[in-house]
């Protein structure tokens, strides 16, 4: 057994989004990444095999999605099936924020 805190090491800035993986096995991944005004490539869009589960534990995100977007404040959480294309179209540029995503395979139930 092994303690440890979401919030540990988190950066003041960076140049780099982090992505720490917290716990896996062959049907999930539960991941905490931390951006500093990173957003996803123009032109790019996710479309992945796993359902993911996305909380924002701090700071301010914007999801777009093909059909519109939603913004996400602290405590704000999102289920994105499988094959549904997004990408991060926004997050804090002067501050960190923080999320926990877990990608899972199977059903969704929710």
């Amino acid at each position: 057994m092994k303690l440890s805190n979401i919030f540990k090491d988190i950066l003041p800035k960076s140049d780099k989004e982090i992505f720490d993986t917290i716990l896996q096995n062959k049907n999930f991944k539960i991941e905490r990444i931390v951006s500093y005004g990173q957003t996803s490539p123009a032109g790019f869009w996710y479309d992945q095999e796993e359902n993911e589960f996305v909380l924002l534990l701090d700071g301010e995100a914007k999801i777009e999605f093909e059909d519109g977007n939603i913004t996400l404040n602290k405590g704000d959480y999102l289920l994105i099936p499988k094959h549904k294309k997004h990408r991060v179209s926004y997050t804090l540029p002067n501050k960190s924020t923080v999320w926990l995503a877990i990608f899972f395979t199977g059903e969704e139930n929710g």
